[in-house]
């Protein structure tokens, strides 16, 4: 049986292809910078720089690496390149959220300038002769989309003015494509053309092809702290998979659906009724549906607070839930054995608090172990296993936190219906 690679080893189109064949992947049906003829064209292209940032200095490169691929081809064919992206949230122009660092780490590993545009305008004058500027092969950023306040408001001025600079858009910016502001969908309406770029369609096709053509036994593991923060994502994998995991902080309310008592643990007591409904739905359609049997309860929230492991059904009024327990873990390991599909969401306890952090570990290295496909679906699961160092041993790490959340949830993405079919 043909694997796929493992983070971190070949990605040649050819390669690609091969796989999309033989596993008989659905096609993207969008336009790829692989259908577009950019020599000598300006192309904006709307990348995911919202890198974490500490005293000015990039502390993590993963987002501006992953948009490398796609800015190397349209370079290298030949195209004017304009980048741009949102950082942070500010509400206007803010020295301390320009892309201005990104500029410069970005043109270290590209290994060729990227210029930077500064103009809090965005698409000022200073941006627009930078742009004109441009030669073939060449590289500009602009400044923070968000310097305008329209950005996230899909304004119309803000739209044109951002395809005024170009002749091509390319979206590559799975992690903001569940959002409807200027630079993702708006700017789409007034270029000619439009496509995803290879970040972007990878995304797709491992999100789309796990949940709508997954080789089974297909797992989903789900945990972080609310259960409102999942609740379409449960809902709609039910219909899916062939056995659900939950962990973390939601899985006290499912407890307290059972009848069990759960301290002081995270509790959404709206949510109790719909917990009992899907543990009701699981039943019926046939899908393994597994809750912590144990729990590591503390009085005091902090990493050198005294802890315990009790049953999960034996949480005591004043002690709050930070980690699936050892049984927990072997059940959860166990269950992991076999699958072909497993899709993660959400961490199993307070990784960040390293004496809780054993049941996230578990199950990270469970997935590591996976004899198939196995994605991680962004946000504080993909910090898990970056930190834990499972990273090279996944199939596929989102960049998207809320749009992998919103694409398991059955959700069109504003974003990728934006730009244009093939």
């Amino acid at each position: 049986m043909l694997s796929f690679p493992r983070a971190g080893g070949p990605r040649s189109a050819a390669l690609w292809k091969v796989l999309i064949k033989e596993r008989g992947l659905q096609m993207l049906n969008k336009k790829t910078v692989d259908d577009l003829n950019v020599k000598g064209k300006k192309v904006l292209v709307r990348c995911d720089f919202n890198v974490p940032l500490k005293d000015g200095e990039i502390t993590d490169n993963s987002r501006i690496s992953a948009a490398l691929p796609t800015i190397k081809k349209l370079l290298g064919d030949g195209g004017r390149v304009i980048l741009c992206s949102h950082l942070g949230k500010p509400k206007g122009p803010d020295a301390s959220a320009t892309l201005k660092p990104v500029a410069k780490r970005l043109s270290e590993l590209l290994g060729q300038n990227v210029a930077f545009a500064a103009d809090d305008a965005v698409v000022g004058e200073n941006a627009k002769k930078a742009v004109e500027a441009l030669k073939d092969g060449e590289a500009v950023l602009l400044e923070n989309t968000r310097f305008r306040k329209e950005e996230s408001k899909n304004g119309e001025a803000f739209s044109k003015d951002l395809a005024s600079l170009a002749d091509i858009y390319v979206d590559d910016a799975f992690g903001s494509s569940h959002r409807a502001h200027c630079s993702t969908v708006g700017v789409t309406e007034f270029v000619k053309e439009s496509a995803v770029g290879y970040l972007m369609e990878k995304e797709i096709k491992f999100l789309g092809n796990a949940v709508n053509n997954p080789i089974r036994p297909f797992a989903a593991v789900l945990g972080g702290a609310k259960v409102s923060d999942k609740i379409n994502v449960i809902n709609n994998l039910l219909e899916k998979v062939d056995m659900l995991i939950i962990g973390g902080g939601m899985a006290y309310t499912f407890l307290k659906a059972q009848g069990f008592g759960v301290g002081n643990s995270l509790l959404e007591e709206d949510k109790v009724e719909y917990a009992k409904q899907m543990i009701e739905k699981a039943k019926e359609k046939g899908v393994k549906f597994l809750l912590p049997i144990d729990t590591v309860v503390v009085k005091e929230f902090k990493n050198d607070a005294e802890f315990k492991t009790v049953g999960s059904d034996k949480i005591e009024d004043g002690w709050m839930g930070v980690d699936i327990g050892e049984k927990t873990r072997d059940l959860f390991i166990d269950a992991l054995k076999g699958v072909k599909t497993a899709v993660w969401n959400g961490p199993m306890g307070v990784f960040e608090f390293s004496n809780f952090a054993k049941g996230t570990i578990a199950v990270a290295s469970a997935l590591a172990e996976v004899d198939g496909t196995t994605i991680i679906g962004g946000g504080d699961s993909a910090a898990a296993v970056n930190q834990l160092g499972f990273a090279g041993k996944m199939t596929h790490i989102s960049t998207g936190g809320g749009a992998s959340l919103e694409f398991l949830e059955g959700i069109e993405l504003p974003g990728v219906a934006a730009v244009q079919d093939k």
